[in-house]
């Protein structure tokens, strides 16, 4: 089993920035791909972007892509996504999640996901 916990979350203005974090505990994700993903009200749970388990690849949405960053330490079992350049759309709740197939495609499917976090609130301001 693996618990995951969110922070970061917050109101920021439209081109502000924030950090969020996602610590795991349980078991280690040295080797597991983890992604984040986001749900606005009234919306599905989209793909925001994710990263191989040696942090080596990266795979983002297009709408992202250029503005976020996924990093992931694996000495301290946490994983990062920074956001810059934000703007009202992206507000939405974000969750991480990890996923330990064997496969190194960082995945984009929220159902081949086995765990996931209870997600930290984001609201862009305009």
């Amino acid at each position: 089993q693996v618990q995951l916990v969110e922070s970061g979350g917050g109101l920021v203005q439209a081109g502000g920035s924030l950090r969020l974090s996602c610590a795991a505990s349980g078991r280690t994700i040295s080797m597991s791909k983890m992604g984040w993903f986001r749900q606005a009200p009234g919306k599905e749970r989209d793909f925001v972007g994710g990263i191989s388990w040696s942090g080596v690849i990266t795979r983002y949405a297009d709408s992202v892509q250029g503005r976020f960053t996924i990093s992931k330490d694996n000495a301290k079992n946490t994983v990062y996504l920074n956001m810059g350049n934000l703007k009202p759309d992206d507000t939405a709740v974000y969750y991480c999640a990890a996923e330990f197939s064997p496969t190194s495609a960082v995945r984009s499917d929220a159902g081949d996901y086995d765990y996931w976090g209870q997600g930290t609130q984001v609201i862009v301001s305009s």
